[in-house]
C-alpha cells in the first residue's frame, strides 16, 4: 500500500445538481445509485478537496434573481417555460396558518363537503356533486357587477373544501376535487395559491413528496405564476422527507423567478442547510441575504442558527448569533438556552453550558430534562464523569427522573473512558428503575462490547435489539462498521455494509464517513477514497466528520504534506477545525517521523495559540509515546493533570506501553495500579504493552501467563499477542515451546503475519539452524505470506557474522528456486547487502 500512498490522490469534482423541474423519468436517484456525469465532467479531475462543493455564487442581498449567477446551477428546458404566463389566483386565505374550520364555508360549500364527507359517498359521482356546487353559485356569476366578489366566494369555498378533505385525511378525494377545478375554463381565477400551497401539504405530509413536486412542475409548464407560498409549501415538504438536495433546489427555482422568500422560507431554508452541514459561511450568506432583502429574523431563526452550530461544534459562532439575537430584542426562549447549551455539549464546553444554565433560571426558565441532559452530555463528552453523575443527582433532586437519554449518555461516557464496569451499573440502574432500552442504549452497548474485541457478547446485543421491540437503525449499522473497521476485520466491514443495504438502509453522510475512517483503520486506503468519490457522486456534501475522516486515513499513511493541504482548505473557509483535526494533523507527523513539525504543533498547544484542549493533550501522549520520546511523553501527560482534564484508557495504555519498551516495570505497575483504583477496565492493548515488557525482562515466561489470564477473562488475545509470547521463547531459545504457541495461535482462528514467520526466521539463523530458518521461509510461501526485506536479511546477516559469505551468495542464488516471485531488484540488493 505504501507505494499507492506515495501517489497523490485526485479525486472528481461533484457532481451538477439537476434541474428541479424535469420530466419525472429523470428525477429517479438514490445515494446508493450515483447521478449520472455529463461527458465533459467525467474526467475532470482536481486535488483531494478542491473544489470540494459545487460553486455557488453568495446570495446577492440586492437581487433575488442574483441566487443563480452560477454555471453549475440547474439549467431549463425552455419548452418548460411559455411564451405567455397565466396569473395564478392570488393568495386569498386570511386563515392561513390556522387549524383548519368550516365556518368561513358558505351553505353551499358546507352542504359540497358533508356529501364528499359521507362513508357512502362514491367517488363516480364527483362529477355531478361538483357540478351542482357550481350551480349553486351560478346566480351570482351571471350578475356582471358582483362576478369579482363571487369568483372570490367559489374559490375561498374550493379553498375550505381542500381543507377540510385534508383535515379528514381524505387526500386523494382532495386531489380529485383540486384536478376537476384545474380543468374548468376558468381555473386560473379560481384556484388560488393557497390551494396549492394546501393541496402540496398535504401530499408531503401524505410521503407524496414526489407527487408534489410533479403537481407544481405541472402548474409551472402551464404557465401559472407559482407564488411564495407554493413553493415554501414544496420546499418544506422536500425538507421534512429528508430530501434536502431538493429542497435547495426549489429555493434557487423561486430566486430564478424573481420571488421574494418569506419569513418561514428563509427559516425553512436554514434548518435546510443546518441538516445538510452546509459550512457556516454558506448558512451565513443565507442569513445576511435575509437582512438585507428587509425580511427580520425571529426567534425560530436565531434558534435554528444555534442549533445549526452543533455539527461543527461552532460554540463561538452559537454564542455570537446568541447575543445578536438579544441585541435585535428577540427574547431567548427555553429552545434557545437548550440549543445552546447542546451546542456547547457538542464541543466539550461543560463550564460555558453552566454558565448557560445559570443565565436560563435566572431569565426565569426551570431546567427541563432536556436541558439537563444537555449538561450531563458536556461533561460525559469531556470524560468528566463524577460531574456527569452529580448532574444527574441534582437533577433527581429536584424531581426530575432520567430518562433513556439521561442514562445512555452515562453509559457511553464510561464506555469511552473505558470503564466497563461503570458502564455496566448505569445500565443495571436504568433497568431497575423501569427505564427501558432505546436503540441509542443498545448501540453504546455494541460499540462497547466491540471496542474490547468481544464479540460474541456484541452480537448477542443486536440479536437482543429485536427481541425488546427496537429495531436496528442507521447508527446501528454505522457502529457495526467502525467497530470491525477499528478491528482491522475488512471482511466483515464490506459484509455489515451490504447486511445494510439488504435491510432497505441507504448511505447517508455519517455512513459513508464511518466507511471512510473503517477502511482506512483496515489499511484499505484506496478503497477509503472510492468510498469518498461514491459520497460526492451521491451528491451528500462533505462536513466536518468527513473532513476529519479523510485527514485521520491521510494519518495512518503518514501523509502529512497532503494532510497540510486539506488543513489548509478546511481554514480557508469550508469547515472550521476541531481538536480532532489537530489530533490527525499530529498522528499525520508522527507517522511520516517528522518529528519536528510535530514539536512545533505541540508547543503552539502548549502556549495557547492552539486551544489546549484535553484531546490534544492525550493526543501528545499517545503520538510520543509511539515515537518512543520519553521525556516527550511525560511532559504531555503531566500537562494533563496539570490542567485537571481526565484521563481516559487510551492515555494510560500509551503510558503502559512506552515504559513497557523502557523496560520501567516499577512504573508502568504504577499507571496499572492506578487504572485498577479508578475503576478502568484494561484493554487488550494494556495486555499486549505488558506482554511485551515481559518478554523482554528474565521473567520473559510471564507473558505467557498473561496470555492464558486474559483468554481466562473472555478477551480474545489477537496476532501482536501471540507474536509476543512467541518472540519471548525464541529470544530464549526455547523454540519447541514458541511452535506450541504457533500452533495454538492458527488453531484459535488467527493467521500468522510476517512479523510471526521472521521471528521464527531470525532466531534459527542466529543460532546457526539454517536449514529450519530456510524451512519456515518455504513454509510461510506456501501459506500465502510473502516475505519482506527483514526475512531475508536475518539469514544473509547471520551468516556473515560466522564468516560463511560464500553460503550467503549460495542462498541469494539459490533464492529464485525457493520464491520464483522474487524480484530481480531483491536479488540485487542483498548481493550489495553482502558486499557491504
Amino acid at each position: 500500500m505504501a507505494e499507492k500512498l506515495a501517489i497523490p490522490l485526485l479525486l472528481p469534482n461533484p457532481p451538477p445538481s439537476k434541474p428541479f423541474f424535469q420530466e419525472p423519468q429523470l428525477q429517479s436517484t438514490t445515494p446508493l445509485n450515483p447521478h449520472p456525469q455529463p461527458a465533459n465532467t467525467s474526467t475532470s479531475l482536481n486535488p483531494l478537496f478542491q473544489n470540494l462543493f459545487p460553486q455557488q455564487t453568495p446570495l446577492n442581498p440586492t437581487t433575488t434573481s442574483s441566487l443563480h449567477d452560477n454555471p453549475q446551477s440547474p439549467s431549463y428546458p425552455s419548452s418548460f417555460i411559455p411564451r405567455t404566463r397565466r396569473r395564478l389566483g392570488k393568495h386569498r386565505d386570511s386563515n392561513r396558518g390556522k387549524p383548519w374550520s368550516n365556518y368561513r364555508l358558505s351553505s353551499q360549500g358546507e352542504q359540497t363537503l358533508q356529501i364528499l364527507l359521507d362513508p357512502q359517498f362514491d367517488i363516480q359521482n364527483i362529477n355531478q356533486v361538483l357540478l351542482d356546487f357550481f350551480t349553486s353559485h351560478d346566480f351570482c356569476n351571471n350578475q356582471e357587477k358582483h362576478a369579482e366578489f363571487c369568483t372570490e366566494a367559489i374559490s375561498l369555498d374550493i379553498l375550505g373544501l381542500v381543507k377540510g378533505l385534508g383535515y379528514y385525511r381524505k387526500c386523494d378525494l382532495a386531489m380529485n376535487v383540486f384536478e376537476w377545478v384545474r380543468n374548468r375554463s376558468d381555473s386560473e381565477l379560481l384556484l388560488s395559491n393557497s390551494i396549492v400551497a394546501v393541496i402540496i401539504t398535504m401530499l408531503g405530509k401524505e410521503g407524496r413528496v414526489s407527487a408534489a413536486a410533479s403537481l407544481l412542475h405541472n402548474l409551472y409548464k402551464d404557465g401559472f405564476l407559482v407564488d411564495v407560498y407554493a413553493y415554501t409549501s414544496l420546499i418544506s415538504a422536500f425538507a421534512n422527507s429528508g430530501r434536502y438536495r431538493e429542497a435547495v433546489m426549489v429555493f434557487k427555482k423561486m430566486g430564478e423567478e424573481g420571488c421574494e422568500p418569506t419569513l418561514i422560507t428563509y427559516n425553512v431554508i436554514l434548518k435546510v442547510y443546518g441538516k445538510m452541514g452546509m459550512p457556516w459561511h454558506k448558512i451565513m450568506e443565507v442569513f445576511e441575504s435575509m437582512k438585507v432583502s428587509g425580511v427580520p429574523p425571529d426567534a425560530y431563526t436565531y434558534n435554528t442558527l444555534i442549533t445549526c452550530c452543533r455539527r461543527g461544534s461552532l460554540y463561538e459562532e452559537a454564542k455570537g448569533i446568541f447575543e445578536e439575537m438579544k441585541l435585535v430584542g428577540c427574547v431567548p426562549d427555553k429552545v434557545t438556552y437548550n440549543a445552546l447549551l447542546d451546542v456547547y455539549g457538542k464541543s466539550r464546553r461543560p463550564e460555558e453550558a453552566l454558565e448557560v444554565l445559570s443565565e436560563m433560571e435566572t431569565n426565569g426558565f426551570s431546567p427541563s430534562i432536556v436541558t439537563y441532559n444537555s449538561l450531563i452530555s458536556a461533561y460525559s463528552r469531556d470524560g468528566l464523569l463524577d460531574e456527569a453523575m452529580e448532574l444527574k443527582s441534582k437533577m433527581m433532586e429536584k424531581g426530575i427522573m432520567p430518562d433513556v437519554f439521561t442514562y445512555t449518555t452515562l453509559l457511553s461516557g464510561f464506555e469511552k473512558a473505558g470503564k466497563d464496569a461503570s458502564a455496566m451499573r448505569v445500565f443495571e440502574e436504568m433497568r431497575a428503575a423501569g427505564c427501558n432500552p432505546n436503540i441509542c442504549t443498545f448501540n453504546a452497548l455494541i460499540k462497547m462490547y466491540g471496542n474490547r474485541g468481544k464479540f460474541t457478547e456484541m452480537m448477542k446485543i443486536f440479536d437482543d435489539i429485536k427481541a425488546c421491540k427496537c429495531s436496528p437503525d442507521i447508527v446501528t449499522w454505522n457502529t457495526l462498521l467502525a467497530v470491525f473497521g477499528q478491528n482491522g476485520m475488512d471482511s466483515e466491514v464490506s459484509g455489515v455494509f451490504k447486511e445494510m443495504k439488504r435491510a432497505g438502509f441507504l448511505a447517508e453522510r455519517d455512513t459513508f464517513n464511518t466507511l471512510i475512517s473503517a477502511y482506512s483503520r483496515c489499511g484499505s486506503f484506496d478503497q477509503a477514497m472510492a468510498v469518498y468519490k461514491r459520497m460526492l457522486e451521491a451528491g451528500v456534501t462533505p462536513d466536518l466528520s468527513t473532513y476529519n475522516a479523510v485527514l485521520a486515513a491521510l494519518a495512518r499513511g503518514g501523509l502529512w504534506e497532503q494532510s497540510e493541504k486539506v488543513f489548509s482548505e478546511m481554514k480557508d473557509g469550508w469547515c472550521k477545525p476541531n481538536e480532532q483535526t489537530y489530533s490527525s494533523l499530529l498522528h499525520s507527523y508522527a507517522n511520516a517521523k517528522e518529528i519536528e513539525r510535530m514539536h512545533a504543533l505541540a508547543e503552539d498547544i502548549y502556549s495557547g495559540v492552539i486551544e489546549p484542549h484535553a484531546v490534544l493533550l492525550k493526543t501528545l501522549v499517545l503520538v510520543y509515546s509511539k515515537s518512543d520520546l520519553l521525556a516527550e511523553t511525560e511532559r504531555a501527560f503531566q500537562e494533563l493533570s496539570r490542567k485537571g482534564s481526565p484521563v481516559d484508557i487510551t492515555t494510560l495504555n500509551a503510558m503502559v506501553s512506552i515504559y513497557g519498551r523502557r523496560q520501567m516495570i516499577k512504573e508502568a505497575n504504577e499507571i496499572i495500579n492506578y487504572m485498577t483504583e479508578s475503576g478502568f477496565t484494561p484493554t487488550l492493548t494494556t495486555y499486549n504493552s505488558l506482554m511485551n515488557m515481559y518478554s523482554r525482562s528474565a521473567d520473559y515466561e510471564e507473558s505467557e501467563e498473561m496470555l492464558r489470564d486474559i483468554l481466562a477473562k473472555g478477551v480474545k488475545p489477537d496476532v501482536i499477542s501471540y507474536n509476543t509470547v512467541i518472540n519471548a521463547y525464541c529470544r530464549n531459545g526455547r523454540m519447541r515451546d514458541a511452535s506450541r504457541v504457533f500452533t495454538e495461535m492458527r488453531e484459535s482462528g488467527l493467521v500468522p503475519d510476517v512479523v510471526t514467520y521472521n521471528t521464527f526466521v531470525a532466531n534459527y539463523a542466529a543460532d546457526s539452524m539454517f536449514l529450519e530458518a530456510i524451512d519456515v521461509v518455504h513454509y510461510m510461501i506456501k501459506q500465502g505470506c510473502k516475505p519482506n526485506e527483514s526475512t531475508y536479511n536475518s539469514i544473509v546477516d547471520s551468516y556473515c557474522k560466522l564468516g560463511r559469505r560464500d553460503e550467503a551468495v549460495l542462498f541469494i542464488s539459490n533464492l529464485r528456486e525457493l520464491n520464483p516471485h522474487i524480484s530481480r531488484e531483491e536479488e540485487s540488493r542483498l548481493l550489495e547487502r553482502l558486499k557491504r
